[in-house]
């Protein structure tokens, strides 16, 4: 009897021991992941910091720390940024889209087309270019998903269509936006103007999207269902949820934001061009992958592609204020986007 209740004894301890080193490794584990996703900040704040130390000074101020010069990143990333908003989720999906420059120049040639052609209002517009951007997202999902072709062959024929689609509906050349009687309606210029002195309305868009973005990702069933298709989607789909479903949803998610980037593009510039949104892809992929997501899915959060395309855009400006040749830039830029992923991997 003696043996029997010191063997239970013993057993109770050994559970307790388990239960307890659990817990410990639960909380690293906790820890872990919440420091993982404050490394995208640890390199803003770097890029910040070098950026105050280079800084070309006016009488005495930094220009980088500058009301008008801090605005103005603001307003510059924003089109990037809702790219990379929607990027974010087909690569947490495990897939691609190289067509969303392409998708912004054909949304923001339509604004364009609509405005002084067509003489169609704001809310019309606005409501056919995104429609057309979600139809363009749409089509890469169901030739992904029902031809089984890679996302990255069909998106990249799409590059090439939605900037072919441009060019017809624009006769080839850039349309001008022009405002008073018989231009566009003053409500489309706001969407490019400032709240204010100094808040950019493109970048209350822009974190708008991140918001609702996170909410979807964090709080929604379907959020759950992209993480998962990302992870592992032959698991996913054994599970019985419908992979198919979900890649439609990033994919046409993926398209909308582009077609509302391009509007932002056209209400600033003041035109559309078929031209424009060269190498926006990029630059969406570079912001996404500094933020922390994974290229292969499954892990990464929408905050960090905030911080992404935060820190691409201080890192543009700061080689614009010291006069850096473009083509330097291009150089520079690269090298700093491959190390920041290589010390966040560190």
């Amino acid at each position: 009897m003696k043996k029997a209740e010191t063997k239970e004894t013993e057993t109770k301890r050994r559970m307790q021991r388990l239960k307890s080193l659990a817990a410990t490794l639960g909380e690293r584990r906790i820890g872990r992941v919440k420091l993982g996703r404050l490394k995208p900040f640890v390199g803003l704040v770097a890029v910040f910091a070098l950026a105050c130390v280079f800084s070309p000074s006016r009488r005495g101020e930094m220009i980088f720390l500058g009301a008008g010069n801090l605005t103005d990143i603001l307003r510059q990333v924003s089109e990037k940024g809702i790219l990379a908003v929607g990027m974010t989720f087909v690569i947490l999906a495990g897939g691609i889209d190289l067509s969303v420059g392409s998708a912004l120049a054909f949304a923001a040639t339509l604004s364009s087309v609509m405005l002084m052609r067509g003489g169609y209002g704001t809310p019309e517009t606005l409501l056919a270019v995104l429609a057309a951007g979600l139809l363009i997202g749409a089509v890469n999902a169901i030739v992904i998903t029902k031809g089984r072709i890679q996302s990255f062959i069909v998106t990249l024929a799409m590059m090439s269509g939605a900037r072919g689609l441009a060019r017809l509906v624009s006769g080839g050349s850039g349309v001008e936006i022009g405002y008073g009687e018989g231009g566009a309606p003053p409500s489309f210029a706001a969407l490019g103007g400032k709240l204010g002195a100094l808040v950019p309305v493109p970048a209350i868009i822009f974190l708008a999207a991140v918001a609702a973005a996170w909410i979807v990702l964090n709080k929604t069933r379907f959020g759950r269902y992209v993480h998962a298709v990302g992870s592992n989607e032959t698991a996913t789909r054994l599970s019985g949820v419908n992979v198919n479903a979900v890649k439609f949803g990033v994919f046409s998610i993926c398209g909308l934001l582009a077609a509302l980037a391009g509007i932002i593009h056209s209400a600033q510039l003041e035109q559309g061009n078929p031209n424009d949104g060269v190498a926006y892809e990029l630059d969406a992929i570079a912001a996404v992958v500094i933020g922390g997501t994974s290229l292969s899915g499954g892990a990464g959060t929408v905050v960090g592609t905030l911080a992404g395309t935060l820190i691409i855009g201080i890192i543009n400006n700061i080689l614009g204020l010291n006069n850096v040749d473009a083509n330097v830039q291009l150089l520079l830029k690269g090298v700093i986007i491959v190390g920041a992923v290589l010390l966040q991997r560190k």
